[in-house]
């Protein structure tokens, strides 16, 4: 429990007492509602006491954060939640992939000038383990 006179963000939010053994007032403090509201919207109250009682009690906080964070995701972003943002940065990271591949050739071209006239000059385009990188086959 956070203190005698102020419940857990989670007990608040269910308006029940908070007993000193609480299994929500470690990970939602009275001064983060809406962290227990997005996350008791999605999950359920009943479901986050579960999990977090089948966790060792080291892994709690991380389960905790990650299942916050889904749950503002989820509420975002309805259709894919996490995973949209997760396939954005996924296709921003191959597009790095592919600039740094065009400036490394275009680098190259400096750096030994007299090599370069004797080979062929490098095409613009990434090699293919760069361009087959997606997970899923779609463009975003």
């Amino acid at each position: 429990m956070a203190s005698s006179n102020s419940p857990c963000a989670a007990c608040k939010f269910l308006r029940r007492k908070c007993q000193p053994e609480c299994a929500f007032a470690p990970y939602f403090p009275p001064d983060q509602p809406q962290k227990f509201a997005n996350v008791h919207r999605i999950f359920g109250a009943s479901n986050v006491t579960k999990l977090l009682n089948d966790l060792h009690p080291h892994q709690r906080e991380d389960a905790v954060n990650s299942l916050a964070y889904e749950a503002e995701m989820r509420l975002r972003d309805p259709v894919y939640g996490c995973v949209g943002v997760i396939s954005l940065l996924q296709h921003q990271l191959r597009q790095l992939q592919v600039d740094l591949y065009c400036a490394k050739s275009e680098l190259s071209r400096y750096w030994n000038p007299r090599q370069q006239q004797l080979l062929p000059t490098p095409s613009p385009s990434p090699p293919p383990s760069i361009l087959s990188a997606t997970t899923d086959g779609k463009k975003f």
